[in-house]
């Protein structure tokens, strides 16, 4: 005889059984998928077990209570087994599993005559109590590696010597170019602010600089400029505002009147270029009697000019090329609308302004050329060009399509170093990213590389290759870092620290190229579309590297059985091999890290005195598959002479792509998301922030950046403070008081990190997302520390056109 239902039991019992059914037959029909495909069998047994407990529940059988038991204990050994004692592999075995399992519970009564409902209780309030405290260990932080013997030092022995001049010392008061001086080493001797007093921290003050973009694309990633007593801030459209250092008041405005369909992937303009004449003593004040254009600040524009403004009125510099601008398309054959664009600074290495571009991925194979232009910096004469395809023969060419088509471009931010009068370039690859064979000789040895040319000549003294005969859109997107590396008999080294999207980090003699650690190179898998092409090897560095092990199928993640269950499926659809496999026709491969893994275009922050490395790398993959040219016609991919009409959704690169020009055209999933979810495919954390000692590669510590607030499934925020690690786009600062800034990740936080321990010690939210590299000095005795905020529509953070400093209370 059985126990009395009441109407609410009887609506929970069929409820449960239902769930349980159509999540048992949704498990029963992707594990056998999954089975034929020769993965794991976990997913069609549970769903079998899942089925006959429905069934039975929905009979109101006390069968269901055995067979639920033996599929609850069947998953929790399978957990142990693939998960161990990782939090975050359990999260999508077991979760839902013991959700189901406490709603049971309270049917017990119902299923069993004469138990006592406080045995019911209890078995409720067990695994209420196991929810409850495993849901509070995701607040418990994890894969981190704890600091251990944390240099020390201050008398800034690792520092860069590059020349003399403003732009060459390490930034206090001013804040000269995009890395805060020539070495880029992103370090300010302040130390007004510490690990103890920076909790006290407060908005000073906050301005806007530019427009709010309104169309689908978005992201300016600026980080500004500061001389004397202005700050100057580049923001949508290449609006440049100068702001007073201390207020942030505007003084003055410099629209160079873009359209958005100028724009190219994304509306970046990371930073500025800043040249004073040499006669010009100091930074320390702009005096409004000044001769024009003594101090120049330097923008490259979204349709492809470079102009150069009066740092102090804002007018243009006459006497630069003309009326103050210069086209760096001039000579470059038929120019498409959009397709070519300056969303990096342009550096000055002596009197030579050095500009490079981006030609945007993915559409035409030989679109307009990458080439690097040389200008005299305060005339605009151009001085030479440097083509990968043709390096050798830098003197300026006149007429149309004097250089190769497709050639690769330099997109990434560079620098340069006055004293040994090189400039460094790290390039990308030739159009159509994912197919190979199509590249000359001098395609294959320059791109994608670290290249040092000549500032005189423009040609090459040395070239470092970072991945051979690319087909993984493993282009090096971030600004290299100087330093001088001690040796036994008190010489220094110059050196080079090369950090790639690959996640390998390379350190290398900036007058040879050589490295100084060791390079490897290890067999990496073959075959693929062009199996002739492919390199048997590829160069991994003995120094340090962010990339991780190997995927397997059990690093597949999602929040329920089901979603990890569709990712191991693409697991083991995909032809993975592990790093390097190339990409096919014949099945989609994974490419791990993927393009927007390792350090893209934030670079690494260096400290000169404590000899760290502050690297923020992404921990991603793409899940990539080659489409034949018959089918991407068929679906419509066609490159858009116009490339970016506002009104279009705004998508990741490689998505859809059609590599006209080559056999085939691609498509990318950027970070391997489900469709429905927007989950990432492979478990956390996703990105992180990692400490390096110079002297020898060793990790001092590394820890995932970035919280869950603003991120969840369906793109909703959780709100919730779990330090899951996310992506993240954009660089750090560091101080000397041994602060790390940082905000780049998804969870629009702005935050210090103690250098010391590698833990955040303050945070703050921003009124929109801040995927910029921040930027800190100090006016009038105060120590200032500022971030623009402007979102970015690939990290899908909020957008805004926000300058935002922070500063001690007065």
């Amino acid at each position: 005889m059985k126990s009395t239902e009441c109407a609410f039991g009887r609506v929970g019992r069929w409820l449960l059984a239902l769930l349980l059914g159509f999540f048992g037959i949704a498990m029963i029909i992707g594990g056998a998928w999954l089975i034929a495909l020769g993965g794991n069998w976990y997913y069609a047994i549970a769903g079998i077990l899942s089925v006959i407990s429905a069934v039975y529940l929905a009979r109101r059988s006390s069968k269901a209570t055995g067979w639920f038991g033996v599929l609850f204990i069947f998953t929790l050994i399978w957990t142990i087994v693939e998960s161990g004692t990782d939090y975050w592999g359990w999260v999508p075995r077991f979760a839902l599993m013991l959700i189901f399992a406490i709603a049971f519970s309270f049917l017990l009564p119902t299923l069993h005559r004469g138990l006592a409902r406080r045995v019911s209780r209890t078995v409720s309030g067990i695994l209420v109590l196991a929810f409850i405290v495993a849901g509070g260990l995701a607040f418990v932080p994890y894969h981190v590696t704890q600091a251990k013997d944390v240099p020390t030092g201050t008398d800034n022995t690792f520092q860069a010597d590059t020349g003399s001049g403003v732009n060459h010392v390490i930034p206090s008061t001013d804040w000269t170019s995009y890395g805060g001086n020539q070495a880029t080493d992103r370090y300010s001797s302040a130390t007004q602010i510490t690990p103890d007093n920076v909790k006290n921290l407060q908005v000073a003050w906050q301005s806007e600089a530019g427009d709010v973009p309104k169309d689908t694309r978005w992201g300016v990633q600026n980080t500004p400029l500061k001389i004397g007593n202005t700050l100057y801030v580049c923001g949508y459209l290449n609006k440049v505002v100068a702001l007073d250092a201390s207020t942030g008041k505007k003084q003055w405005e410099f629209d160079p009147g873009i359209t958005p369909e100028s724009v190219p992937y994304t509306p970046s303009c990371r930073s500025m270029a800043y040249y004073q004449d040499p006669g010009v003593s100091s930074t320390s004040a702009v005096s409004s009697g000044a001769a024009a254009c003594e101090r120049r600040v330097i923008v490259g524009t979204l349709d492809a000019r470079v102009i150069e403004l009066d740092a102090q009125t804002g007018k243009r510099c006459q006497d630069f090329g003309k009326n103050g601008e210069v086209s760096i398309t001039d000579d470059m054959g038929k120019i498409y609308h959009g397709y070519v664009s300056i969303t990096s600074p342009p550096a000055v290495i002596r009197d030579t302004l050095v500009v490079g571009h981006t030609t945007v991925d993915g559409q035409r194979a030989f679109g307009p050329a990458g080439v690097t232009k040389a200008y005299d910096v305060k005339t605009g004469r151009l001085k030479w060009v440097w083509d990968a395809a043709d390096p050798q023969n830098t003197a300026p060419r006149t007429g149309d399509d004097q250089y190769k088509r497709g050639s690769p471009d330099v997109w990434a931010p560079f620098t340069g170093d006055d004293k040994l009068g090189l400039v460094y370039l790290p390039v990308a690859n030739a159009s159509g990213d994912y197919y190979s064979s199509t590249r000359t000789a001098n395609e294959n040895k320059y791109s994608p590389s670290l290249t040092a040319l000549d500032i005189d000549t423009g040609k090459p003294r040395w070239s470092f290759q970072n991945t051979h005969n690319d087909v993984w859109d493993y282009d090096p997107g971030a600004s290299p870092t100087l330093v001088d590396y001690p040796q036994a008999d008190g010489s220094k080294v110059p050196a080079i620290i090369f950090p790639t999207k690959n996640g390998e980090t390379y350190v290398l003699n900036r007058a040879t190229g050589k490295s100084l650690f060791g390079v490897e190179e290890r067999a990496v898998p073959q075959g693929g579309l062009e199996p002739q092409a492919r390199s048997k090897t590829q160069p991994f560095s003995l120094f340090n590297s962010l990339a991780k092990p190997d995927l397997k199928p059990e690093n597949m993640w999602g929040l329920t059985p089901i979603d990890q269950l569709v990712c191991r499926i693409q697991f083991a659809q995909a032809d993975y091999r592990g790093r390097f496999t190339p990409p096919s026709l014949d099945k989609p491969i994974i490419d791990y890290p993927g393009y927007n893994g390792g350090v893209d275009w934030g670079g690494v922050a260096f400290d000169p005195a404590r000899g760290l490395i502050i690297a923020n790398y992404n921990d991603m993959p793409n899940y990539t598959k080659l489409v034949s040219r018959k089918d991407a016609d068929a679906m419509g991919w066609k490159a858009r002479d116009v490339l970016n009409d506002p009104v279009a959704e705004a998508r990741a690169e490689g998505a859809g792509d059609p590599q006209e020009g080559v056999p085939v055209a691609v498509n990318v999933n950027a970070g391997w998301q489900l469709p429905f979810t927007g989950m990432l495919c492979k478990e956390p954390p996703y990105g992180g922030i990692r400490a390096i000692d110079i002297r020898d590669g060793r990790t001092v510590w590394d820890r995932p950046l970035g919280t869950a607030r603003e991120n969840g499934p369906f793109g909703l925020p959780t709100g919730l403070p779990i330090n899951i690690g996310t992506p993240n786009n954009g660089g750090s600062v560091v101080t000397q008081s041994g602060l790390i800034f940082i905000a780049a990740a998804t969870d629009n936080l702005f935050r210090a990190i103690d250098i010391t321990t590698g833990k955040t010690v303050w945070s703050i939210a921003l009124p929109a997302g801040a995927q910029a590299t921040p930027m800190v000095y100090e006016q009038g005795g105060r120590e200032y520390v500022v971030i623009t905020a402007t979102g970015h529509h690939f990290m899908h953070t909020p957008r805004g056109n926000f300058v935002i400093a922070y500063a001690l209370p007065q």
